[in-house]
């Protein structure tokens, strides 16, 4: 009964199940009371609340955050109708995969949660798991109130009738309660992975998650993934939040970007080179998108280079039938011949002509976008006169087809440290603003930036996350959070197409009509229905 009830609850949220990597569905053992008997069957159930990140960010997750911005647009020359906002309730394109996905982990993450509240463990170990899948939930839940806003909210497992319909019926609950929530449960956990530190080291197969995100074994959501999402809902909260004042989030945000410094450190002394999505696990990153891929062996691999890498391929056959391939007029070595391109994504002229122009002191420049290669030095591209590839931080080299094999950054130490000095500039302390600020600067090989006025700094400290974070699934968040997303990407979007679509309420994207109806009406879409949609 208890199986037939769970999978019902995934058909009325509309989700579809395959087997995952290991060959195995999750389902078979979340909700199950008898599983969770020792560490190894804990953690294989943890593992499940990772499942639908492959799924989740693919270069549609990229259209989303970046090409519906000021930085990118997704050059598609035939009818792509989510790369163009041609979306609607009734037809959400990706939207659809993001409220599936997301929704089908947190419900794994309640069940995985519930079990592990009574499994037979050591309480050190109990700590560990629960606390990473708490992690992992309140990730879902940021992904989720940041594109849609308000959302459905619940952290009960879904396991009886009773539970089942009254978790279909859920309205739109405020994102600012949720994330109250979610800060006040990830900051607990935080205090509790701190007080028992000490046990981690040594235990058998274990090791504390209170280090950077590289140093935890299999790169797993650790205290520093929680202190980045508490740092990022905070900052929304900032905006949102009516009952409190918004320094009170500020400092909340400060607090867990502190303890991420106190982790990190200098941010200078991690390359800009590692940046690179083909370089995984580096040790700036807190939260990367795993992938890997083998001919005939283990396959996790996603396609966002297929539409980043250079396109304009011509290949050729040698007289000892080599085959050989230049893009653009330029031969790339570290690509393979049979490598296959997308439609490709581009950048904006507001951001190659205008935030990081070629030829620039900041050294991000030919990392983020491609005039020539290698960069720097090499041939340019024969059609980049006036705008350039997507740079190499994107290429995934000896790319067979479209399998893009690289790990996507998702959260870098970097961003935390640009959330500081957006911190202390609306706390102005504009001195440690502009500390953090050319922190940041100093790395990219950029001059110290010299405060002049509050107004100039908060636009300078826009302008250098969009040259530090472009392509990592940040900037349309930003942009929203400030409250200038339609603005920005109409004055700068170069979709034309997008440009004829786009509406103030794409701000979020629509909540499936599918999910309103399975909601019996509880769920609304009121900012689209006021476009006639």
């Amino acid at each position: 009964m208890k199986r037939y009830i769970l999978m019902f609850v995934v058909a009325l949220l509309g989700l579809s199940f395959s087997a995952c990597s290991l060959q195995e569905d999750p389902e078979d053992f979340i909700n199950d009371t008898d599983f969770y008997k020792d560490d190894a069957q804990c953690e294989k159930a943890v593992n499940s609340v990772y499942y639908r990140l492959n799924g989740l960010f693919s270069y549609q997750m990229q259209i989303m955050t970046d090409a519906h911005t000021d930085l990118l647009y997704y050059g598609s020359s035939s009818t792509v109708d989510f790369a163009h906002l041609m979306i609607s309730p009734a037809m959400p394109g990706f939207s659809a995969t993001i409220w599936q996905y997301s929704y089908q982990m947190v419900m794994y993450a309640n069940g995985v949660l519930k079990n592990l509240e009574k499994a037979p463990i050591k309480e050190v170990s109990r700590l560990r798991f629960m606390s990473e899948t708490a992690i992992m939930r309140a990730f879902y839940y940021y992904l989720l109130t940041s594109t849609f806003g308000d959302v459905p909210f619940y952290t009960e497992a879904v396991d009886t009738d009773e539970a089942m319909n009254r978790i279909a019926k859920l309205p739109r609950m405020s994102a600012v309660d949720t994330r109250s929530y979610l800060i006040n449960e990830l900051n607990d956990y935080l205090v509790k992975m701190k007080e028992t530190d000490d046990e981690f080291v040594g235990q058998s197969g274990y090791e504390t998650f209170y280090r950077r995100t590289s140093e935890i074994k299999g790169n797993r959501a650790g205290a520093p993934m929680a202190m980045m999402l508490v740092a990022k809902m905070a900052m929304w909260q900032a905006v949102q939040d009516t009952e409190h004042e918004p320094t009170y989030w500020y400092d909340v945000a400060l607090t867990a970007c502190n303890e991420l410094e106190a982790i990190y450190g200098d941010l200078g002394q991690y390359s800009y080179d590692d940046v690179m999505f083909r370089y995984k696990n580096t040790p700036e990153s807190i939260f990367e998108i795993q992938h890997t891929y083998e001919s005939g062996g283990l396959q996790y691999y996603s396609n966002l280079a297929a539409a980043c890498n250079p396109g304009k391929k011509k290949l050729t056959t040698d007289e000892n039938g080599v085959k050989h391939a230049t893009w653009d007029g330029v031969e790339i070595d570290i690509f393979d011949p049979e490598m296959t391109t997308w439609a490709h994504m581009h950048p904006t002229l507001a951001l190659c002509v205008g935030l990081q122009t070629d030829g620039s002191d900041d050294y991000r420049a030919e990392v983020n976008m491609a005039w020539r290669y290698p960069a720097r030095t090499g041939k340019e591209f024969n059609s980049v006169s006036t705008r350039p590839w997507m740079g190499e931080k994107f290429w995934c080299p000896n790319m067979f087809s479209t399998r893009d094999h690289n790990n996507y950054k998702v959260f870098r130490y970097a961003d935390a440290v640009l959330i500081m000095a957006e911190c202390y500039y609306f706390k102005q302390d504009y001195t440690n603003s502009v500390k953090y600020l050319n922190m940041v600067r100093n790395r990219a090989k950029m001059n110290n930036y010299t405060f002049k006025n509050d107004r100039k700094l908060f636009e300078e400290i826009r302008n250098e996350r969009a040259r530090e974070l472009v392509g990592e699934f940040q900037r349309k968040y930003d942009l929203v959070r400030w409250g200038i997303w339609y603005e920005e990407t109409v004055a700068k979007n170069d979709n034309t197409k997008l440009q004829q679509y786009i509406r103030p309420c794409h701000e979020y994207m629509p909540i499936p009509d599918r999910q309103v109806i399975y909601s019996g009406g509880a769920l609304d879409n009121k900012a689209y229905n006021q476009y006639g949609m």
